[in-house]
């Protein structure tokens, strides 16, 4: 089984999925942004090296979702490659920081590696406004993110809420703005217990 959870920078995801792994026993999968070698040249020049970073970020969501794909075991993952085309690369693209045959390059690979691939058995997204996130990313103090600038947060915000609009497979939403599920254990207790409905409950989804 893959659940998986998706949502915009800051929003809360691998809390969530760290609390959702200790809680279920289930796998945790986190994202591995410190791994990638063009983050902190990214943040600085987001036109030269955009390319560079989406197409490392791909590759590595692909080899997880094949790996989870041949795992008997329950994963929970950060972030998925879903969100890699419909919202971090197009939104490059729109602002002009990826050109047109980088874009064009970087969907037919990803069109190519989704073919392969099936959606999760849940996504839950976090739903978060801007000032929640910007509060959460000067809170955890990542030094690549602190120049992440406002109109790249609204970019991606606006692309998440129309993929998850238009989404088709098992969808659970976390308003990331009053479920504080990582400070207060009553609000996540709200979080598992919609879990617990769709996953295992008397007419359960999967």
């Amino acid at each position: 089984m893959h659940i998986a959870v998706a949502g915009n920078i800051g929003c809360g995801k691998t809390t969530l999925t760290t609390m959702l792994a200790k809680r279920y026993g289930w796998q945790p999968r986190f994202e591995s942004v410190t791994d990638n070698p063009y983050l902190t040249d990214y943040y600085a020049d987001m036109k030269r090296w955009a390319f560079n970073t989406q197409v490392y970020f791909l590759s590595r969501h692909f080899a997880e979702v094949v790996e989870i794909s041949h795992t008997k075991d329950v994963i929970v993952q950060d972030r998925t490659i879903f969100e890699d085309a419909n919202i971090f690369a197009p939104n490059l693209h729109e602002q002009g920081l990826m050109s047109d045959r980088d874009w064009n390059n970087y969907k037919d690979l990803f069109d190519l590696m989704i073919s392969m691939v099936k959606k999760p058995d849940l996504l839950i997204y976090i739903r978060a406004s801007i000032a929640t996130l910007v509060a959460q990313i000067q809170k955890r103090g990542r030094d690549y993110e602190q120049s992440i600038r406002i109109d790249y947060l609204q970019g991606l915000e606006e692309r998440y809420e129309r993929w998850i609009a238009s989404y088709d497979g098992p969808l659970l939403i976390v308003d990331g703005d009053t479920c504080k599920f990582g400070d207060n254990p009553e609000d996540f207790v709200k979080v598992t217990d919609r879990i617990d409905t769709m996953l295992f409950g008397l007419f359960p989804m999967i």
